[in-house]
């Protein structure tokens, strides 16, 4: 069990994960901690938070990062991220975040989502699936609001690379109920140092069982916008219809500098429509779906 801070890699390189946080009330917000090298080798360290409210960027020198290589853990200025959970302490640029929560058993997925994607050398960027939910108990204080997260649920993945796709789409949901479940799914442009191509992954936890949906099982992308996708892989058929949007701004990598600006909505209102032939699996409309899409 060894310390990643950086010091073995070379830039341009990031590496993030994206912490989502669902109360029974509708409270939403995630967190993003991430490391990131530029070109000219300058090493920092960021924190993103972003609610239904609002979003916002906080920098540390990348002296202030550590992270195990071999498991989920890592430190960031005076917070802490881990299976266990996260303990909180940012007071600064207009922010207050403060409180301790605690993680239930993760929901791992039964393989590397990237499959063989993640041989390819060239490609920008290389998504993980940490936990696709997973149950919340503790309170954190938001610019002094009190938010109780105790019976809600939690999702978390990663990224690291040199940047994100130039276009992309990617939403993320996680419910709780009798019919509970979970999905992901990303769709990028991704090229390569002969060619390219649009790809996609995605996962989806229903009825006790795992799919898996992607472009090196045979899926095929048969429309992708800002309103949404429709993905078929053999008989199974895949819909995301995105009804109301709730951007918020964020930073993300180009060339390891974190100097693109994104939109997230982390509480959009989404349909998702899965059929396995003429069988409709499920149909889940999301309150709390988070939605990027991004077209250059």
């Amino acid at each position: 069990m060894k310390f990643f801070h950086g010091a073995r890699r070379s830039g341009p390189y990031f590496e993030g994960w994206y912490l989502k946080h669902q109360s029974r009330n509708g409270d939403i917000l995630a967190l993003i901690p991430a490391f990131h090298i530029d070109g000219v080798g300058r090493r920092s360290a960021s924190l993103q938070i972003i609610s239904n409210d609002g979003s916002w960027w906080l920098e540390y020198p990348g002296t202030q990062f550590y992270a195990f290589r071999d498991q989920f853990h890592i430190q960031l200025g005076q917070s802490a991220f881990d299976r266990c959970g996260i303990e909180i302490n940012v007071d600064q640029n207009g922010l207050l975040l403060q409180g301790i929560l605690k993680y239930g058993p993760f929901t791992p997925l039964k393989s590397d989502i990237m499959g063989p994607f993640r041989l390819f050398a060239g490609m920008q960027c290389s998504h993980g699936v940490i936990s696709m939910g997973h149950s919340l108990e503790g309170f954190l204080n938001l610019n002094g609001e009190l938010i109780d997260f105790t019976g809600g649920i939690g999702y978390i993945e990663t990224d690291r690379g040199r940047s994100f796709p130039n276009s992309y789409l990617w939403t993320q949901c996680v419910w709780n109920g009798p019919d509970r479940g979970s999905l992901m799914f990303a769709a990028a442009t991704i090229p390569l140092p002969i060619g390219g191509f649009t790809g996609c992954i995605g996962a989806i936890f229903y009825g006790g069982r795992e799919y898996r949906l992607a472009t090196y099982l045979g899926a095929k992308i048969e429309k992708w916008s800002s309103s949404g996708a429709c993905v078929r892989q053999g008989n199974f058929r895949l819909t995301v219809e995105v009804l109301e949007e709730h951007a918020q701004p964020l930073r993300a990598p180009v060339d390891g500098d974190m100097e693109r600006t994104i939109h997230e909505s982390l509480s959009a209102t989404a349909r998702y429509s899965f059929w396995n032939g003429n069988s409709l699996l499920f149909q889940h409309t999301d309150w709390y779906a988070s939605f990027e899409y991004s077209a250059q």
